[in-house]
């Protein structure tokens, strides 16, 4: 049987009301608290490999984002300041005064803006093929990879969603789309996506991916040159949206900050590859306490 749960084992689902928003998280462990952040139109199971190993030095969370997965689904603009509120609240609700943040696509983007804005609340941000950044001439959203997300993601959220518009769209996540894309990992986002709440709020998720209503929450060289919160950008060689060399050069302009590229692995490292993903994360976070202790 070829189930992701497996890789749960020992984790639990639990819910939190985050101000007044109840939230799904999957989580695991104990200690210094490790949150976990999707892309635009994702959910938690994105990390469901990642969270039980992770655990054995951490409470590690992934979070349902505002809107997302089995999170409830408010009437709200859903742009990064409501994803933000929405994470502050979620901390209270769970009692966490500080946390890594490890965003993958908009939970990248989601993070910086939380760190930049409240870094008392950051111990470190790690952002794994971010989204939002605009630090040289490659804009994301106008890019031919994005107009294709776009047109992916309209057809597998619309009120026809079916089982094939979903593998498809799940296809632009992986470098060999063949070997990680699971009948459960289709029928998990199908049966979100044909939650009829979620049909009702994601044109305005995806709306996040236009220009025009982008534009004003870009990450740009001022904002990472005045970051302050340790920083470790995770990139892949076929990342599909933003390429390599823009989160390279995105990690230049942090102080201090660090950088790896992943190999043979695409917009979801942590599910093509999520043994070295962990190792990464956890190296990183333990040499954060090295230079504390130094």
């Amino acid at each position: 049987m070829n189930t992701s749960w497996i890789d749960f084992l020992g984790g639990q689902i639990s819910y939190y009301d985050a101000g007044g928003v109840r939230t799904r998280c999957l989580e695991a462990g104990q200690g210094e608290t490790v949150f976990f952040l999707h892309g635009i139109g994702g959910h938690a199971e994105a990390f469901v490999k990642n969270v039980t190993t992770l655990s054995k030095h951490y409470r590690v969370v992934a979070v349902d984002l505002l809107g997302h997965g089995l999170t409830d689904k408010p009437d709200c603009d859903y742009e990064i300041p409501d994803y933000v509120q929405h994470m502050k609240d979620l901390m209270k609700a769970m009692g966490v005064e500080k946390a890594h943040f490890v965003g993958e696509s908009l939970g990248g983007w989601v993070s910086f803006w939380l760190a930049y804005n409240h870094p008392e609340l950051v111990h470190s941000f790690i952002s794994v093929t971010g989204a939002g950044l605009l630090v040289d001439d490659f804009d994301v959203t106008r890019s031919d990879a994005l107009k294709n997300l776009r047109n992916l993601s309209k057809r597998s959220s619309a009120t026809e969603v079916t089982r094939d518009s979903v593998r498809e769209r799940l296809k632009w996540l992986f470098y060999e789309p063949e070997k990680s894309i699971t009948e459960e990992l289709v029928e998990i986002r199908y049966r979100l996506y044909a939650n009829l709440d979620w049909q009702r709020i994601q044109p305005k998720i995806q709306a996040m991916m236009d220009p025009e209503r982008a534009t004003k929450w870009y990450i740009r060289p001022e904002h990472l040159q005045a970051f302050t919160v340790p920083t470790y950008i995770v990139w892949t060689r076929h990342n599909p949206s933003t390429p390599w060399q823009t989160g390279e050069r995105a990690s230049k302009l942090v102080k201090g900050a660090k950088f790896d590229l992943m190999e043979d692995c695409g917009h979801w490292p942590q599910w093509e590859q999520p043994e070295e993903f962990d190792q990464l994360i956890h190296q990183y976070i333990l040499s954060l306490k090295s230079s504390v202790l130094q």
